[in-house]
């Protein structure tokens, strides 16, 4: 078994960024308490999760989504899902985070190209790639099933498996949504029907430009 090779880059970051939300949601004490205990957390996650390759373009969500769900377990039941929602949002929310996270504005059509461009290099890294194939997100494109934005679904996703068969699919929906506010940052809207995390039968994607009013 491999495991992700541990990378500390997000947790201290976001962990720094978060120190604040937290504050106001649960107070210094249980603020102060979590964080300490969070990196030995983190690090026992990427000991957990299967390895889907340290190059490989998606591997940031894992060791982005792991910093939210850390938390969450370090506080050992002291922080409730919808609570953790709510730092999440005000986290999302800070304007150096915005500046870290923002894209490019795909109202402008070289722009969404470039993003669906980069969608398909994810997906061109897993087909070169088959020992992780089976293991990292599979991309299924559609360009038939919308006339606007750009389209696809997964099937798989390493986040759901790990988090189901570790105890964290209680919080996982939390770090999901995520989805949507890192989509507004660049300027789109993403809709959204099914989550792997809440049961469904996929998690699809279809992010369509803001400024489309009556999205097909």
């Amino acid at each position: 078994f491999e495991m992700m090779p541990y990378k500390g880059t997000y947790l201290r970051l976001f962990t720094l960024l978060l120190r604040k939300p937290m504050k106001a949601e649960y107070g210094k004490e249980l603020t102060k308490k979590t964080l300490k205990a969070t990196p030995a957390v983190y690090r026992q996650m990427l000991e957990q999760v299967d390895d889907i390759g340290a190059d490989n373009p998606m591997a940031g969500n894992i060791y982005m989504g792991f910093v939210f769900l850390a938390v969450w377990k370090a506080a050992d039941g002291a922080i409730s899902p919808d609570s953790l929602r709510r730092v999440t949002k005000a986290f999302m929310a800070r304007p150096i985070v915005g500046k870290i996270m923002s894209g490019k504005d795909i109202n402008r059509p070289e722009d969404l190209a470039a993003a669906k461009a980069r969608f398909h290099k994810m997906q061109d890294w897993a087909d070169a790639h088959p020992e992780y194939k089976d293991k990292t997100w599979d991309f299924n494109f559609d360009d038939t099933k919308h006339q606007d934005g750009s389209y696809y679904h997964f099937t798989r996703c390493p986040l759901e498996k790990f988090a189901r068969e570790n105890g964290f699919l209680e919080a996982l929906p939390v770090a999901c949504e995520i989805d949507y506010m890192t989509t507004a940052f660049s300027h789109g809207i993403l809709h959204r029907d099914y989550t792997l995390a809440t049961g469904g039968p996929i998690c699809d994607y279809w992010i369509v430009p803001d400024q489309i009013k009556n999205p097909k």
